[in-house]
């Protein structure tokens, strides 16, 4: 799952060419006095000498970032060359004499949250339990239904915690619970392309008992407990993929839903309306031309290649557009290149990168985490094009901050919000609406501390006018 801190908002699209300009920059400044086989990767790919075409300042900014003095670079250069030879002298291969030279740097500081961060939530009312994703600290987290931090304390500690490397568990952002065994389906978005499966008493770092080869990308998860079929949202292909619901290791998919005339346009939270058979999908909007035979990633998606309704292997980078972001709803045995029955879209719909999805049977309603626009929306399942939503949760005293995931308790009739930008778990009554404070909350940090919303950095740049730091996600 990709996240922005919250200081990324105020500049926008301005900062992805700065990011750029920086990574080219730096990305010549370490080719310096490295040579031969005890390069890595990144560093072997350059050609010629390296040398400074142009820094051109930004309108009202400054400099993007400093130039750094070719002496000082080649002093780093040639201390990163020692210590790589140093390791290649006690029988490392090149790349990893590199990695290990990285290693024995250590950092100045280190920019990290130490707090759980909630990305996802289900709950289980047989048990009384709700399960959470931390995408943060690569754990899932199970408390009891009825915890509620108090104002003083600085966390609620979870009933029980798996995580670990056996556990395969890493950028968790979608679960479900099972109603009936209360085994728990863990979904990854980024490093581990495999679903995994827990028994209810699962806890620690252990195996899942249960393991299924996803593609890349899988965000969001849904059951169709009546048909027996799980569906999985991919959001760079703009597909979804529906499995028997007890498919594991390199089951192949029995359906796919993928193509222009679907509308799909980076998906994400799923709901399944079982009684009139229909599939809800929200899509943030980024969309990137899907080529068949594209494959950005050697050896294949997941473990081994493509295989029978698998997502076509694109996306195609310099391709990309932004839509409006949108709810759509399909007939839940869609397949292939199938349009929306209906499709939510517009400004009047309050849509802002719409993420976590749930379905309230009661009321026919769906309840959708509004990430960016900090609120609840809730929509009739009939809603069509550019609808009002007919309730929002929104305001400080709803204490709702980047929400990401949503759950709908039928049992207790309440709504369940996971905030990745406060490290919080909030309750309410499935009626709430406008400023309306929890019923209650979980926080896996002390009241007020802000979540740092870092997952999976992959530049970074300096502000030298305002002394920032930042870092897209």
């Amino acid at each position: 799952m990709f996240r922005a801190p919250n200081f990324s908002r105020r500049w926008k699209m301005t900062w992805i060419g700065i990011l750029g300009a920086c990574s080219v920059i730096l990305g010549l400044l370490l080719s310096i006095g490295g040579a031969g086989e005890g390069l890595s990767f990144f560093e072997r790919r350059q050609t010629g000498s390296p040398r400074l075409i142009s820094i051109v300042p930004l309108p009202e900014m400054g400099p993007a970032c400093e130039w750094v003095p070719a002496s000082a670079t080649l002093s780093l250069a040639a201390a990163l060359q020692q210590e790589r030879l140093a390791a290649r002298s006690e029988g490392a291969s090149p790349d990893e004499a590199t990695r290990l030279a990285a290693s024995q740097r250590k950092p100045v500081r280190i920019i990290h949250d130490p707090y759980m961060a909630y990305s996802s939530v289900a709950v289980d009312p047989i048990r009384n339990e709700v399960v959470m994703t931390d995408e943060n600290l690569f754990q899932v987290v199970v408390y009891d239904r009825l915890d509620n931090t108090p104002p003083g304390a600085s966390m609620t500690e979870p009933k029980r915690i798996i995580g670990g490397r056996n556990t395969k568990i890493e950028f968790q952002c979608g679960v479900y619970i099972d109603p009936a065994s209360g085994d728990l389906y863990a979904v990854n978005n980024d490093t581990q392309d495999t679903l995994v499966i827990f028994s209810t008493q699962a806890q620690g770092n252990v195996p899942p008992d249960r393991e299924l080869a996803t593609p890349h990308g899988t965000f969001g998860i849904a059951v169709d407990e009546d048909a027996q079929e799980l569906f999985l949202t991919i959001q760079h292909n703009h597909a979804v993929v529906v499995y028997r619901k007890m498919a594991q290791d390199d089951e192949a998919p029995i359906r796919l839903l993928q193509g222009d005339r679907t509308l799909l346009a980076d998906p994400h939270g799923m709901a399944v309306d079982p009684k009139n058979k229909l599939i809800f999908i929200t899509n943030h909007g980024s969309v990137f031309e899907n080529r068949p035979g594209y494959n950005p990633r050697a050896g294949g998606y997941g473990r081994g290649e493509p295989k029978d309704n698998w997502p076509v292997d694109g996306p195609v980078p310099g391709t990309g557009q932004h839509l409006p972001p949108s709810i759509t709803v399909y007939s839940s045995t869609a397949q292939g290149n199938t349009p929306p029955l209906r499709i939510i879209r517009g400004p009047k719909t309050q849509l802002n990168w719409p993420t976590g999805l749930a379905f309230d049977p009661q009321r026919d309603l769906i309840y959708v985490a509004n990430d960016m626009g900090d609120s609840i929306l809730v929509f009739s399942t009939t809603a069509d094009g550019d609808t009002a939503p007919l309730r929002v949760l929104k305001g400080p005293k709803t204490l709702i901050d980047n929400p990401t995931g949503v759950a709908y308790d039928a049992v207790n009739d309440e709504l369940w919000v996971t905030s990745f930008g406060n490290h919080s778990a909030t309750v309410y009554k499935a009626t709430a609406e406008g400023d309306t404070p929890p019923l209650r909350i979980i926080r896996s940090s002390p009241l007020g501390e802000d979540a740092l919303m870092i997952g999976n950095p992959g530049a970074v740049a300096y502000d030298t006018k305002r002394d920032e730091i930042l870092t897209p996600n």
